[in-house]
């Protein structure tokens, strides 16, 4: 059997580009930051890493390389130079253990509610805002690219803004945020990298050690290189299939179940609840059947407890226990969109 892989929100193959690059930068097996030959030739390529990262992303900020987008996370909000968080009700669960204790802005008709937004920045104290550019459940986009309420807001009231671009970055461009996150394997690079973009280091508590004393632990050097390759073999352009058919893609399995549109929704993920059968008997039917898809953020799907972001987006539990989640990556072609669309109506 010929299986398909339907999961790349929660991981994606890694890009030839990407292999080709670790393999190189594993034979300059140095540590960058050691002073002799070898440590500065580990350093160069690091560095050039750094560069072409920056510009594949066309950021004009620092980079900070991470082991991944939850360590990311972690240094963002809890080393952002802010008084309180907060975050929006629909966030990957990541955020909530980087920000415990954050205060929750609701979402409404797929957004953040920009009343409640408001009100919460007027508290005393500087406030760093976190929100998701898309969300990993449904495809939501919390950020639209054309529109800069959120961060309008948070600057007027002289906060910090960071967005969680893992299900974004290397698809489309950045938001205009102070901090941006960034994961290498949702994108076609390795797994153990990711980024903290961040406009200036003086919004950030520095603790000393790596990355200009930012973050601790010796630097991953061929996961830098393949990350910077994995961004620089393309968006979602280079993709087998294109915009118009993975929105036909969404329309065929809507017409035999119930697409979750919550809002405005990116064309690579897709929340689909069946007539009838859970969550948990859809996924090993289809496993079954050869294909790979989830019921959910891979963090939280394994667990029986409700998802945190359908509730918050209003999806009632009985729909919210039918959901799987599909989405597409660098190499899905349109013919296993379509060999999933007629299993998918089989099960109908």
């Amino acid at each position: 059997m010929t299986r398909i892989y339907l999961d790349h929100a929660a991981t994606t193959p890694l890009r030839p580009e990407a292999a080709d690059a670790i393999r190189r930068g594993s034979e300059i097996w140095a540590n960058p930051s050691s002073p002799h030959a070898e440590g500065r030739a580990a350093r160069a390529a690091l560095e050039d890493a750094r560069a072409r990262i920056k510009a594949a992303l066309e950021w004009d900020g620092e980079v900070i390389l991470t082991s991944g987008a939850s360590e990311a996370l972690a240094i963002g909000l809890g080393r952002g130079k802010a008084d309180r968080k907060l975050v929006s009700a629909v966030e990957h669960d990541a955020v909530f253990r980087a920000a415990p204790d954050a205060a929750i802005l609701p979402v409404s008709d797929g957004a953040v509610d920009l009343a409640r937004l408001e009100s919460a920045l007027a508290a005393p104290g500087r406030a760093i805002v976190a929100v998701q550019s898309i969300n990993s459940e449904t495809g939501t986009v919390l950020l639209p690219y054309d529109d800069n309420n959120i961060v309008t807001r948070v600057r007027e009231a002289g906060g910090l803004f960071l967005a969680d671009c893992s299900q974004s970055a290397g698809r489309v461009s950045l938001p205009d945020a102070d901090m941006v996150v960034v994961s290498a394997h949702k994108l076609g690079g390795p797994i153990g990298i990711g980024a903290l973009l961040v406009r200036d280091f003086a919004m950030l508590e520095p603790t000393g050690g790596h990355e200009r004393g930012y973050r601790a632990g010796t630097e991953n050097l061929p996961g830098a290189l393949g990350f910077a390759a994995a961004l620089e073999a393309g968006g979602t352009e280079s993709w087998p299939t294109s915009y118009p058919d993975r929105y036909e893609f969404r329309d065929v399995l809507g017409s035999s179940g119930q697409v979750l549109c919550c809002g405005q929704q990116c064309s690579h993920i897709v929340a689909v609840a069946h007539e009838k059968l859970s969550s948990a008997a859809l996924l090993i039917r289809l496993d079954a059947l050869g294909f790979a898809v989830s019921a959910g953020s891979a963090c939280s799907s394994g667990t029986l407890k409700r998802s945190r972001a359908l509730e918050a987006f209003g999806i009632d539990e009985d729909t919210a226990s039918r959901v799987i989640r599909v989405s597409i990556g660098w190499n899905t072609t349109q013919a296993e969109l379509s060999a999933f669309c007629e299993a998918w109506q089989e099960l109908a």
